[in-house]
């Protein structure tokens, strides 16, 4: 499998760029704090469905431009119209992006700077990992206008125990960093000026390995959340049978006992 050519699309309301095996789509209208308008949804959902079919990808990156990672919905566009059609096809809209990242091949690291309020922080909790800067914040503030965060609740409750997401959600109050990684929303925490470096050296450890085991290994992790555990140690050992009879597994032992760096081929 050969590396993606480094590449950027530097325009819009989602810059893409592929570097060697990493994707980096970033937010790209800071000056409204990356609000997730529908054309910003639109953009992800098209870049993600590109990624997804693209193997010489084995890292995304999702990142925001400016003071900020992602402020949520775009309120004043949800004002436009009053009909409820109008925000079910939005809130629908944001629903298949995030189960986009949820059922991706390749794992999605959010690179979060700034504040990640409401849908904001749904992405970074629906991220399969995160990387903060000190100074980030994160708040599932819909209720402070009115509107319980029913959409960001759905990843954030899967990220945390049930007390401390219904805190956050029923208060709207911000949390700072550390406390969202002691929580479990995100896995790292670093200096501002070392987020994107940070990211990137997370990104490269899981692109150096296996492709296949990755995909393999991210699809099965989350299927046996839902079982129970008779049941998923079942599937566990199907999966493990199947990925051991793959070229990758049978390189990556012989070069472990031939002590070597392996040849990943994906297969």
């Amino acid at each position: 499998m050969s590396a993606q050519p480094d590449t950027s699309m530097q325009a819009g309301s989602v810059l893409v760029e592929y570097t060697g095996a990493i994707a980096t789509l970033t937010l790209n209208r800071p000056g409204q704090y990356n609000a997730l308008s529908a054309e910003v949804l639109g953009a992800l959902q098209s870049a993600l469905d590109s990624i997804a079919a693209n193997e010489a990808v084995r890292v995304v990156v999702i990142a925001g431009s400016g003071k900020a990672f992602c402020a949520g919905h775009d309120l004043k566009e949800m004002r436009v119209s009053p009909e409820r059609k109008f925000h079910q096809d939005l809130f629908n809209q944001c629903g298949r992006m995030m189960l986009t990242i949820h059922n991706l091949p390749q794992p999605v690291i959010a690179q979060v700077n700034g504040i990640a309020t409401a849908a904001g922080c749904q992405l970074v909790a629906a991220c399969d990992l995160a990387v903060a800067a000190a100074d980030a914040r994160f708040a599932v503030s819909g209720i402070n206008v009115g509107l319980f965060c029913s959409t960001p609740a759905v990843p954030l409750s899967r990220n945390m125990q049930r007390k401390q997401a219904m805190h956050m959600l029923l208060t709207g109050e911000f949390i700072n960093a550390e406390t969202a990684c002691r929580l479990g929303l995100v896995n790292e925490i670093v200096a501002q000026d070392r987020l994107t470096a940070a990211t990137r050296e997370l990104a490269l450890k899981i692109a150096d390995k296996s492709p296949l085991s990755i995909r393999l290994g991210k699809k099965m992790f989350y299927e046996q959340l839902a079982m129970t555990l008779p049941e998923a140690y079942a599937f566990a050992a199907e999966r493990m049978a199947c990925n051991m009879d793959s070229d990758d597994a049978r390189e990556g032992i012989d070069a472990f006992i031939q002590k070597r760096k392996p040849n990943w081929t994906g297969r």
